[in-house]
């Protein structure tokens, strides 16, 4: 076949079609945005203490039952032990009536629905590992599904059982369903995110298509974050709040018949005639006229190219390429570790978590923007440093505020949230300019996963701060300023031709120094 780009030029970079596409790609966004942090409210822990039989006692009596024990340097009421009523005696013991727990802020969570507290605490960090432990399976599968089936039914399909297992979700009666669901809900959303990306990629104008992959699709997912804490404000039960936001994507049920297949996939299965009809239909739309014969079989083109095939051994054979590797993998684990973190944490913070995952997510939109135009005329390594350091830094400086400043330490966790964020956007391009053509699918493969390890991880960091507030915060803020330390030693790519073989690319530091040394 000829080139696609030159055969559709005459559809221009704008017009209808393009427009339509754009507008609603980034509408289902939207839907990820919603889905990804629920669990923020849904497993939120409310304030608890252990249940008292009442009988005869008097309040004063009951309140007295409750241990008293030191939490961060300040004495608060035990949330998982009570005195011995039956013997009188000063000793505690669990709380073997259950527990009370107050709605004042949440009128039912999966912690207070099935007492994951106390010696079940771990679970939580558990039931939000899920979704990122989905994330990992979604992501080395939607890539085959779609290229099999076509991009548009498996964004559709994506959509329509991501829906569906939210909504059966909210039926779950314990724990261990709704986790084996929210795995399911990570690898659908993950599918859908990906399958989105790739269309909107190969669909769109070249104009449309670099707004879209680096400001639309994120933004849109951001409005979609920004929305959920006042959606849970509204609704604080945790089952109706899945089942409002399972409900919300009928709205896209239309887009069906709005959306096309891709051309590009249609011609790469064959399917020429398919491909030309969509094409004549945008050229409808955008009010142009298509030549007769839109895509030209080129002789030369159809013979078959015999390349080497490259694996994943190929990507740390050489000690270049495994020091870029090294790097890059760690790169992308400590971001993760630390937007994840960020982002679960907000209901653990003094305040109103609502206000406070509102917070989180307006902190994004800028921090994309800013990182987006930077990257137009800055250095990739200069820039992600710069960012980690922002992010690292930051959360550093938590422990050194004072209990009474609340407000200034979760001013310091938002700017952390912004730096990691930006590292975010930075890191996706840079990966890929570092790696050569023939491995950068691999290397960015690769780096997924390890982003996906990050994510699962997580939540067990945040976790930590049960048994002590600011050890997440020092262990997020250490692990970001080392890697952005290692960053220094990947090559810059700012400015230089994209690598096309293994050995065209540029060196790390250490693989320089070595070669000078000799």
């Amino acid at each position: 076949m000829g080139d696609y780009e030159e055969d559709t030029a005459f559809l221009g970079q704008k017009g209808p079609f393009f427009m339509i596409i754009f507008l609603l790609l980034n509408a289902i966004y939207i839907s990820t945005g919603f889905h990804s942090f629920y669990i923020v409210f849904a497993g939120a822990s409310p304030s608890h203490y252990c249940q008292v039989p009442e009988g005869n006692l008097s309040e004063e009596w009951i309140k007295a039952s409750i241990p008293v024990e030191a939490v961060n340097g300040k004495l608060e009421p035990s949330k998982c032990w009570r005195y011995n009523l039956d013997t009188i005696r000063h000793f505690a013991e669990r709380c073997v009536e259950g527990w009370k727990y107050s709605t004042e802020i949440y009128h039912s969570t999966i912690v207070s629905e099935w007492d994951l507290v106390c010696e079940k605490q771990w679970i939580v960090p558990f039931a939000s590992s899920t979704l990122y432990m989905g994330y990992l399976l979604g992501s080395l599968v939607s890539g085959q599904l779609s290229d099999r089936f076509g991009r548009k039914k498996v964004l559709f399909a994506s959509l329509a059982f991501e829906s569906l297992i939210i909504f059966v979700q909210s039926f779950s009666q314990s724990w261990l369903v709704f986790c084996i669901l929210y795995f399911f809900v990570g690898a659908f959303q993950v599918s859908l995110y990906i399958t989105a990306f790739v269309l909107g990629t190969e669909v769109l104008s070249t104009s449309l298509r670099v707004l879209f992959t680096t400001l639309g699709a994120f933004l849109h997912y951001c409005f979609g974050y920004m929305v959920l804490p006042w959606i849970a404000f509204a609704i604080r039960d945790w089952r109706a709040l899945l089942r409002v936001l399972s409900g919300l994507t009928l709205v896209y049920i239309p887009f069906w018949w709005f959306i096309p297949e891709s051309p590009r996939w249609l011609i790469s299965q064959g399917r020429v005639e398919e491909a030309e009809a969509i094409v004549k239909d945008a050229a409808k739309k955008n009010e142009v006229t298509p030549p007769d014969i839109i895509f030209k079989v080129s002789e030369a083109n159809m013979v078959p190219v015999h390349m080497k095939k490259y694996s994943m051994i190929d990507i740390v054979k050489s000690s270049n390429i495994r020091c870029t590797t090294f790097m890059c993998l760690l790169l992308w684990m400590a971001i993760n570790i630390g937007y994840f973190g960020l982002s679960l944490n907000t209901s653990n913070l003094l305040g109103n978590p609502f206000l406070n995952c509102f917070l989180s997510a307006v902190t994004e939109v800028p921090a994309y923007i800013v990182a987006t135009l930077l990257l137009k005329s800055c250095p990739r390594r200069l820039l992600l440093s710069a960012f980690l350091s922002i992010g690292g830094g930051f959360l550093l400086l938590i422990q050194l505020i004072p209990e009474s400043l609340h407000t200034l330490a979760l001013a310091l966790e938002m700017a952390g949230k912004f730096g990691f964020t930006m590292a975010f956007t930075v890191v996706y391009i840079y990966t890929a300019e570092v790696y050569p053509t023939v491995v950068r699918n691999l290397g960015m493969g690769m780096c997924s996963s390890a982003a996906r390890i990050g994510s699962i991880t997580a939540p067990y960091i945040i976790f930590l701060g049960t048994f002590s507030k600011y050890l997440p915060y020092i262990l997020m803020g250490s692990l970001t300023i080392g890697s952005s330390l290692a960053n220094m030693f990947l090559p810059e790519t700012f400015g230089k031709v994209l690598p096309e073989t293994v050995e065209q690319m540029q060196k790390c530091k250490r693989d320089q120094y070595n070669h000078l040394s000799l």
